[in-house]
């Protein structure tokens, strides 16, 4: 996630990284080289470009590919802007966990706190289809070879995380450490934390339509070839600069919602997991008094 300085205009105007422009400036390269090309050799009077009327069909064209364009980003976001009020409920379901497992005995306290830990970072690994970083569980965790190598091998690693918090709940039950209120209470949280995953795996796996996105950027580069024959009896050789200005509006706003349609990877708009995760060890960590990692910190701008 970008992190920058909004209140500087002049930041935000001249501002590269983070934004859509990388990923389009060579298309509107192209854009512009041949509006360029068209425009001279039409002054010139060397060749007679046909030119088409901004009246009619195109200008409907070009209002059915914003409406378009407007639906594609809408959708994008709601998939963006939910995934992270799923994280930021996983967030206060381990806080309510952390209040509540206090009635456990310290050792199966803190056995169920560190569970949680690992099913935070077992959770944003299987979203990001990364390998998750075994050694840490060793060494920050607690958790024993076993434990980890059948963690590695199964093929839904948050799930069996939660299911081993429920057996640790349920022996603290069955030994009479608790009461069933208590166990009812605590076990709410667990499956809160279940019901963050579901809503996670929901959006992961399943994108916006495949032939919808293609008819969209095929309809939003045809679009942008055809400016410079549009605008050329008008514009004359300025055609190139309004080219590149309204290619820059509509391929970034498809390239916007192609990254924030996928919010969970490690794309510069991307939901900020590595710092959400480091969140919720610290402040697990800190109720168990134990050592805790460093902070992730914001590099060039940008927060993972």
């Amino acid at each position: 996630m970008i992190i920058r300085d909004k209140n500087n205009i002049f930041k935000i105007l001249f501002a590269w990284k983070g934004t859509v422009l990388p990923q389009v400036v060579p298309q509107m390269m192209m854009l512009f080289i041949i509006s360029l090309v068209v425009e001279v050799l039409s002054f010139l009077q060397i060749i007679h470009v046909p030119q088409i009327p901004t009246s009619g069909g195109f200008t409907i064209f070009g209002v059915i590919i914003s409406i378009f364009l407007v639906f594609r980003n809408n959708a994008s976001y709601d998939r963006w802007w939910e995934g992270r009020k799923l994280w930021g409920s996983l967030i206060a379901s381990s806080r309510h966990l952390d209040r509540n497992s206090k009635v456990l005995p310290a050792a199966r306290r803190e056995c169920l706190i560190h569970h949680t830990i690992a099913f935070a970072n077992v959770l944003r690994d299987r979203l990001r289809q990364q390998t998750a970083d075994l050694e840490q569980f060793i060494e920050t965790l607690q958790l024993d070879q076993e434990t980890l190598l059948y963690l590695d091998q199964h093929v839904n690693a948050p799930q069996y995380i939660l299911g081993l918090m429920q057996e640790e709940l349920l022996a603290s039950y069955r030994a009479g450490e608790i009461s069933d209120i208590f166990y009812t209470q605590v076990n709410t949280h667990i499956i809160e934390l279940g019901a963050v995953q579901s809503g996670c795996d929901r959006i992961a796996s399943t994108p916006l339509p495949y032939a919808y996105l293609v008819l969209l950027n095929r309809a939003v580069y045809c679009f942008c070839f055809l400016l410079p024959f549009c605008l050329g009896s008008v514009l004359g050789l300025f055609t190139p600069l309004l080219v590149c200005l309204l290619a820059y509006l509509f391929l970034g706003l498809d390239k916007l919602g192609a990254e924030l349609e996928e919010p969970f990877g490690v794309q510069n708009n991307d939901l900020p997991l590595d710092s959400i995760v480091r969140l919720i060890e610290r402040e697990l960590l800190t109720s168990l008094g134990q050592p805790l990692p460093p902070p992730i910190e914001v590099k060039n701008h940008n927060l993972l």
